[in-house]
Formats: C-alpha cells, structure tokens, sequence
C-alpha cells in the first residue's frame, strides 16, 4: 500500500505524556513508524522505527541505564539524536538512524521534523475564561479524508449522534452559514436542540437554541469547535464547551483523533461549577466523536474525489478543503484548479 506523503512538517499529537515510561513505544504518522523513547533524564526522544541493520523494529528493543535505545536483533545501540553503536563492530561508521523532534504540550507529546520550528506548534492557550476538561483520542478507521469530511458538516447530526445538535423534525430548520478562505473555513450551525437529559448537566432545556461555530486549518488538520446555546428568549446558557480535534493519519487507512475539551461559563454565579461541568463536557465531547468513529466505517470507502456526488449547501466547505488539505497540509502546488485532480500519491494511497 502507497503511504501518504510526509507531514512532519507539522507538528501531530501522538502519545499522551503519561502513556511513555521506560518501554519504548511505537506510533504511526501516514505510514511511516516511529519510536518513541526517554533519555538517560527522562526527556522524550523519538527516532526512526527501523534499525539501519537489517531494518528491525527498535520499538522492540529497550532502553540501557545509559539511554539509549538497543535494537532487539543484534543489540545497535542509538542514542536521542539517532548515532549508533554497533557493540560487535565498534569502529562501524555511518550506522545512524534518523531523529525526530519531540515536544510537550498539554499532556501530550507532539512529533515533528527536527527542522520544524516550535513557533508552529498549534497553540492551545486557556484564554477568555476557558478551562481544560481533559483530553482523549479516538480511532477512526477511515481515510483521512473521510475523516475530515465527516467533520466538515453538521447535516449527519440528527441520524448519527444522539445528544447535541437537533432532531430530524427540525432539520428544516437550520441556520447555516459557511465562508472559505485562503488558509481556513469557516462554519456556523444554529438549530433547535434535541430534548437530551444529560444536556441539563450544562444548563440546556427543551427550547433551546444549538450553536455550532467551527475553524478547520490545515497546519496540521485540526478544527475548533465552539458550541453554545441560547434560550427561547435569547439569552446565553451558562456554558460554552470548546474543542479542538487534531487529525493524525496513522496510515491511508486509519486516522486517529486527538480531542482537548475545554469549557468556559458566561455567568458569573455559575463559576465556582466549571471544574465539574468542564469534565462533563469533555465526557459529552467523547460520546459525539465516538458516534462518529461507530459509523465511519461504513463510508470509510468513499473515494477521494466528489466528482460524481450531488453535494448540497451543507458540503460547501468540503471541496476547498481538499485543495486547502493539499496546498497547505501536504505542500503540493495543484495542479489544476478542478477538484477531481487530487495529489497523486494520496490518490494512489486511499484507491
């Protein structure tokens, strides 16, 4: 199978901090391995996932009481910047293996190139009141680009989630804006929201108004989520539950999810309950996405291109995003203006 092009030009959540001990531990970005370990000071570390030997996997090797990290074939040793040892020829030259960059951020530990500036690593501050309610990650298998498809529109909301957003009586009644822009798009759904009892953990009623404001980039893919609701007499709920998903393609196959939940309260009173109900949004943040992860594999075959699909107004941002996914996401000049002319090597990859 073709792998996806090379995207460590940007930096993708991969492991959460606490989930890298004294085992080294594999993890995938399109296609490619890479193995992830700690130093002789505990620092994360990460390196190509074969050996230069004979190509064997180093996540199945261990760490020495020196840091480095030994393959599991004949014993190489490979130290956090990638020079190697071989202990049964030591004057071998040119028995390196190429390094990576690893950073720190919100409980997660985030790979890039070593050439990656942190000035690009994604910033996701706590600002205007927001609190972090934790983060998670969920497994698609699917595409990446069905992936983003599926997050790109809200009009799947009454038949696959259950919770937030409306109902298929109201679908007729959504207001729907969408702007795409040279480096982004933007979208706001605003509908009536379903009768949900856990919605009343976060001040939400029958009557009230669902609000759904997003910005999907694409360095890297990730997308934020603000959603709000307003009573029947237009007055803001307490909460407004923020999330920011990151799109990790693990292969052309499998794409996983990276979620930071955040919440924010508008009314002062309530306050002093934002711990509490920022762990309830990010629980009620976890049941949408993983709604999404159970039905992905049943479109998880849909073809790259929309050539051929009767889009609606609901999929406006979907065609630029291809186009912003190739120019910005994976560096590729288009070729043509006409989005039936994808980059090659990532039609080759998801047939």
């Amino acid at each position: 199978m073709e792998r996806l092009p090379d995207v460590l030009g940007h930096f993708h959540p991969v492991l959460p901090v606490q989930s890298l001990g004294r085992k080294p531990v594999k993890v995938e970005v399109a296609g490619r391995g890479y193995v992830l370990f700690r130093d002789a000071q505990g620092r994360p570390a990460a390196l190509a996932d074969q050996c230069p030997h004979r190509f064997a996997p180093l996540s199945k090797g261990r760490v020495g009481s020196d840091g480095r990290l030994q393959c599991p074939y004949h014993g190489w040793r490979f130290d956090s910047e990638g020079r190697g040892f071989n202990p049964s020829q030591p004057d071998l030259r040119h028995c390196d293996v190429r390094s990576f960059q690893v950073a720190e951020h919100r409980g997660y530990l985030w790979l890039a190139h070593r050439e990656t500036p942190l000035s690009a690593l994604p910033e996701l501050p706590l600002n205007d009141g927001y609190v972090f309610g934790g983060s998670f990650s969920t497994l698609f298998e699917s595409p990446l680009h069905v992936a983003i498809d599926n997050f790109s529109e809200d009009e799947h909301t009454p038949y696959v989630h259950t919770r937030l957003g409306w109902d298929d009586p109201h679908a007729h009644q959504v207001d729907f804006e969408a702007r795409n822009l040279e480096d982004r798009t933007e979208v706001v759904y605003q509908a009536p929201q379903r009768p949900a009892a856990l919605m009343m953990l976060l001040g939400v009623y029958n009557g009230d108004a669902f609000r759904n404001e997003w910005v999907f980039r694409f360095d890297p893919v990730h997308a934020q989520y603000t959603v709000s609701w307003v009573s029947p007499k237009g007055e803001t709920r307490p909460f407004v539950t923020r999330a920011n998903i990151f799109f990790v393609p693990e292969t052309p196959t499998r794409t996983r999810l990276v979620v930071f939940s955040f919440l924010r309260c508008v009314q002062p009173l309530m306050r002093p309950l934002l711990p509490v109900a920022a762990k309830a949004a990010r629980m009620l943040t976890a049941w949408e996405v993983r709604d999404d992860a159970r039905f992905i594999p049943v479109v998880a075959g849909t073809p790259y291109s929309h050539k051929g699909m009767r889009l609606d107004r609901y999929d406006k941002p979907l065609v630029h995003q291809r186009r912003l996914l190739e120019r910005i996401y994976f560096g590729q000049l288009p070729a043509a203006k006409d989005e039936d002319s994808p980059v090659e090597l990532v039609r080759e990859a998801v047939g």
